[in-house]
């Protein structure tokens, strides 16, 4: 549906948020906002939430609403008299929308200071991120898939992740390792788990599902396997590498 959960529709307009960083909201759910607001939102307001005449989520302005509690409303209720319906959202995908439309103003407040195109070549040659990560279909799936990572992390977040991977990690792309009844070991990303199983891409990229019960061992390493480029990559690298990242957004 063209109107399908056009949720700040005509919310935009004179009154300024007071008060409000992007960094009082979590990584994952700015990572989960991104994704609903992908399946919800992204129809009518556009990816960079500007489609609509007169409304820029962008700006963080709304005529509707102060507080965070005043957005989770109005998604849920709607308005009244336009074509933004009431939402059936739970308190956790409340949580992530607010955060990601939060979170919309940083991505575009500063300029980026590298060059994005030189930031290519380090990210594919010097860098050799590739040979774990993917972009737009190139790359390994071995790390997550970077294709929109520049939609979902700020140009700080992005510069943390380059120096401090563990400590940017976020809980599900931690690697594990499992050890079979038979005494095989399994190392890889998890994708999926649950009480009773867990699904993971191995370092040869295939794709895993085990039964818990049936494990010798299970653990989840708080190690990244990405190293650190703090010392690998100079400052004006850094600089590029995120100037590149930040203009992955995906296919729209």
């Amino acid at each position: 549906m063209v109107k399908k959960r056009c949720f700040i529709l005509a919310i935009i307009g004179s009154w300024a948020i007071s008060g409000v960083a992007a960094a009082q909201y979590s990584q994952a759910d700015v990572e989960a906002g991104f994704n609903l607001y992908n399946a919800n939102c992204i129809t009518c307001h556009g990816a960079n939430g500007d489609s609509i005449p007169g409304v820029n989520l962008r700006t963080n302005q709304f005529r509707r609403a102060v507080t965070d509690a005043d957005l989770n409303r109005l998604i849920q209720t709607g308005i009244a008299g336009t074509a933004m319906p009431p939402g059936r959202y739970t308190t956790a995908d409340l949580a992530g929308l607010v955060a990601y439309i939060r979170s919309m103003r940083d991505f575009a407040a500063a300029p980026p200071r590298g060059d994005a195109l030189r930031g290519q070549t380090i990210f594919e040659e010097k860098g050799n991120c590739t040979s774990c990560h993917r972009v737009n279909g190139k790359g390994s799936r071995v790390a997550p898939d970077l294709s929109d990572i520049g939609a979902i992390r700020s140009p700080d977040a992005l510069q943390r992740s380059l120096i401090d991977p563990t400590g940017s990690m976020l809980p599900l792309n931690r690697y594990v390792r499992a050890v079979t009844r038979d005494g095989k070991t399994i190392t890889g990303r998890r994708l999926n788990e649950d009480t009773y199983t867990v699904q993971l891409i191995d370092t040869e990229e295939r794709l895993v599902s085990l039964i818990k019960s049936e494990l010798r061992e299970y653990t989840v390493l708080k190690t990244s396997a990405m190293p650190s480029y703090k010392e690998k990559l100079t400052s004006a690298d850094l600089d590029d590498l995120v100037a590149y990242l930040r203009t992955l957004k995906g296919a729209r």
